[in-house]
């Protein structure tokens, strides 16, 4: 069988469909001629589907990562079953096709810009060196990247779970920069409002949608603590306390935060913040979804049962140039790297 640039190849079942959609990747250690092996060092778990599993475990470290192994032991790749999200992993080149298009080599550390939910994986110590307890995961085992993979060489300047939780996360200041300057290009300077401010991908469209030339920011945190913390980093013009998932508090509290917003960027990890981040939207505005906790039935049929013309777009985490960008953020804005740095110290 001949390869294909996008791994179908390697879909063992269902046939016919896309490795993201598989139930089954063959994850063999022996590449293609265009294919990429990673040996893997660290996964990063999608934020949406760790806390899943967190909360299914009760937060039993063991437990935890038993069922990760058993995810990955039986479908060949890390997709959790009730999220459908993964991650992505930091590793190094073990060897690269002579076809290739990634122009990485052997003995690259690099990051992988796509999914674990298509990626397949095989892990060979039994992540012997996780408790169970954090997004970052400690592991050993290969990755094969496909030729329409991403691929992006980590920072000698960042260390490699600084560079892994930004990369995680790149496509959404990259996006957000960009839907800000088409406004600014129209002529207004909008307002944007970030759903969970204080995270990872929240800090940095913060900082992005500044950057881009905001009129004003604002950050919606769930607790005290959350919002100390972003007050602190300086990254939005106002913070504020609202539970995403009650529509009128959270439209409310924009609204008392200078909005509504003319941009809503959802980065929450949980579900049912679709109608608050439509009803806090200012008409004709635009929300972002960036967490793998959305519904997006329930954004569509929200929008419509409110009579709100908004645009909605999917974050799908990729932009061209996304990881310099994120990067590049983090390297000039204090506020985002001392929330990351806090962040990787609690895990």
């Amino acid at each position: 069988m001949s390869s294909s640039p996008v791994g179908l190849h390697r879909v063992l079942a269902p046939s016919g469909v896309l490795p993201q959609a598989a139930d089954k990747l063959d994850a063999r250690p022996e590449i293609w001629p265009d294919e990429v092996r990673i040996a893997v060092e660290r996964l990063n778990l999608d934020a949406a589907s760790y806390r899943q599993l967190a909360e299914a475990h009760g937060g039993d470290g063991t437990a935890i990562r038993r069922a990760v192994l058993d995810i990955i032991g039986a479908r060949g790749k890390m997709q959790n079953p009730v999220t459908g999200s993964g991650g992505m992993l930091v590793g190094v080149v073990d060897e690269a096709g002579p076809e290739s298009p990634l122009g990485v080599r052997k003995g690259d550390r690099v990051a992988t810009l796509v999914s674990l939910t298509l990626t397949p994986l095989r892990i060979t110590d039994e992540l012997a060196s996780w408790d169970g307890r954090s997004e970052q995961v400690p592991a050993q085992g290969h990755a094969i990247l496909f030729a329409r993979s991403i691929v992006a060489k980590l920072p000698d300047d960042l260390k490699p779970e600084l560079s892994l939780a930004v990369m995680d996360v790149c496509g959404a200041p990259a996006l957000t920069a960009r839907v800000v300057r088409e406004y600014v290009d129209k002529g207004t300077k909008p307002v944007v409002s970030v759903i969970g401010g204080a995270g990872k991908s929240g800090s940095l469209s913060l900082a992005a949608a500044r950057q881009a030339g905001a009129a004003r920011t604002i950050g919606i945190v769930p607790v005290r603590p959350e919002k100390d913390r972003l007050t602190a980093a300086g990254l939005a013009d106002v913070v504020t306390l609202a539970d995403a998932r009650d529509p009128v508090a959270l439209a409310t509290a924009v609204e008392e935060a200078g909005g509504p917003a003319d941009i809503t960027v959802v980065c929450v990890d949980v579900p049912g913040c679709e109608h608050g981040a439509v009803l806090s939207t200012a008409a004709g505005g635009t929300v972002i979804f960036f967490s793998m906790a959305t519904s997006f039935s329930a954004a569509a049929l929200g929008a419509e049962g409110l009579a709100a013309d908004v645009t909605m777009l999917v974050g799908n985490g990729y932009v061209p140039g996304h990881a310099g960008y994120a990067l590049e953020l983090l390297r000039t804005e204090p506020g985002v790297r001392g929330l990351f740095e806090s962040r990787l110290a609690e895990d």
